[in-house]
This record gives structure tokens, C-alpha cells and sequence, in this order.
């Protein structure tokens, strides 16, 4: 009797691991942010817009799954991930050593470089850290561009947000007099009335360490068939055209990168 009620144990045990092994992947739910636009942004009635938005459908249309979206607040995204809040995160999030200690990474889908933005009368001379010596520096919270800034940037006044839209506030009305963010990012928010005050100061340098290979969709570490199913997807819709039409969707240049 013991020897069978041991036997039933170890079955049970199978196939709880078992079932942990083989997920179900009809079904993948996409974390984004939905403030940082043209990558990933709310409309007015609150429907997910932007560039990773699109990639996240094409690559879910590719896999033949279905997609459901979940906006996260950037300092909570990966923590959701981990607790299972979604399944996937395709948010600008930059593919860094930091980051795949908690989480893992698909292969890159954009590399875009950093960039300086002050306003038009501005009379800062250039993006060294001579040149932002003593400055206000606004950047988001959390990011790649900030951790540029504390490493690259120390000479200034670094202040921190938690989305970009607070700093594109306050530099518009004179609270801060620069800030570090994606150069589309920028360039996008300087194309909109709300950034008429403000001009690209210049780019910056990429550091590997510190802005990583490009973005990529952040995985948990033991999910790693979706890992290989959203790299497939990825690979066919840069082959099949998908990709370029989604980009020059959006942007006059290519945003992947070399």
C-alpha cells in the first residue's frame, strides 16, 4: 500500500512539473506602458498606440495567438512580469546585463540612440559633461537614460520622473533646462505644439553597458519556448516586409539599426 500511495505521489509530481513545462501560448498578454510616445501611448479613449504596439500585433498575428494588452507603470513592469501580471513585456525596454538578471530577452527589434533636448533660446553649447555642468537635467525614472546621465553626466542637476511626460512639462516651462530620452522620443514630442519650445542640443554616444544592444521583449526566465516563438516571429516579419511597413508607419528612417 505504501509502496503504491508513493507511486500515485510521484505521478502527481509529474505532472505538476510536467504541466509547468508545457504552457499554453494560445494566449499572450503583452505589457506595455502607454506613455511614451510614438513607441506605446494611450488615445483619448484610451486605446494602445505606437510602434511596439504594432510590432506586439504582427508578432501575435505571425505565432497565430491571440494578444491582450496590460498597461503597467514603468517602475512596476517588470515586477508584473515576474508576479505573471502578462506574459511578455514590449515597451522601448532596452536589452541590458542589469535587466537579464530578472528577466530574459528576446533578440533586439529597434536600436535608436540617446539625445539631448533644451529649449530653442537655450545657451548650453554641447552634450559633454562639461557642456551640462551645474544644469537641471530632467530624465525618466528607471531608464536606461537616466543611469546614462548619473554615470556619463554627473556634473548635472539630475532630476528624475516618473514618466515623460513630466519632464516635457516642466522643461517647457523653465523648471529644468534640458532632458536625456530617446532621440525619436524626443524628436517626436518636438514635432507637437507642446514641444514647439524645445530642439534636439544633439546625440549621444551609446554606451553598451549602460543602453544595452537595443530594445527587446522582456520574458520571464522560465518561459523560454515563448522566447523562441517571439524571436521566430520576429525573424519572418523582418524577412516578409511586416516590419518595414510597420516602421515606415511611423518613422522616414530605419529605426532597427545595425
Amino acid at each position: 500500500m505504501r509502496v503504491l500511495r508513493m507511486a500515485a505521489a510521484a505521478v502527481a509530481i509529474l505532472a505538476v512539473v510536467g504541466g509547468a513545462e508545457a504552457k499554453d501560448w494560445s494566449k499572450v498578454r503583452i505589457g506595455t506602458e502607454g506613455a511614451y510616445p510614438p513607441f506605446n501611448s494611450l488615445t483619448a479613449d484610451g486605446q494602445l498606440i505606437g510602434f511596439d504596439v504594432d510590432i506586439a500585433k504582427a508578432l501575435c498575428e505571425e505565432m497565430k495567438v491571440e494578444c491582450e494588452f496590460v498597461t503597467s507603470d514603468w517602475d512596476g513592469i517588470i515586477p508584473g512580469l515576474q508576479a505573471g501580471k502578462f506574459d511578455a513585456i514590449i515597451a522601448s525596454m532596452s536589452i541590458t546585463e542589469e535587466r537579464k538578471q530578472k528577466v530574459d530577452f528576446t533578440n533586439k527589434y529597434y536600436n535608436t540612440p540617446p539625445a539631448i533636448a533644451v529649449p530653442k533660446d537655450s545657451k548650453i553649447a554641447g552634450t559633454s559633461d562639461a557642456d551640462l555642468k551645474g544644469i537641471a537635467l530632467g530624465a525618466q525614472s528607471s531608464t536606461t537614460h537616466s543611469n546614462y546621465a548619473e554615470e556619463k553626466l554627473p556634473s548635472a542637476d539630475l532630476k528624475l520622473y516618473p514618466t515623460p511626460d513630466e519632464y516635457k512639462l516642466d522643461i517647457a516651462n523653465g523648471r529644468i533646462d534640458a532632458v536625456v530620452d530617446d532621440v525619436v522620443v524626443l524628436s517626436d514630442w518636438l514635432a507637437t505644439d507642446d514641444g514647439a519650445c524645445c530642439k534636439i542640443l544633439g546625440t549621444l554616444t551609446p554606451d553598451l553597458v549602460i543602453n544595452g544592444e537595443g530594445a527587446g521583449i522582456a520574458i520571464r526566465k522560465e518561459d523560454g519556448e515563448l522566447k523562441d516563438m517571439m524571436n521566430e516571429a520576429l525573424a519572418a516579419i523582418l524577412a516578409n516586409g511586416k516590419y518595414k511597413e510597420i516602421n515606415d508607419k511611423y518613422f522616414t528612417f530605419d529605426v532597427y539599426g545595425g
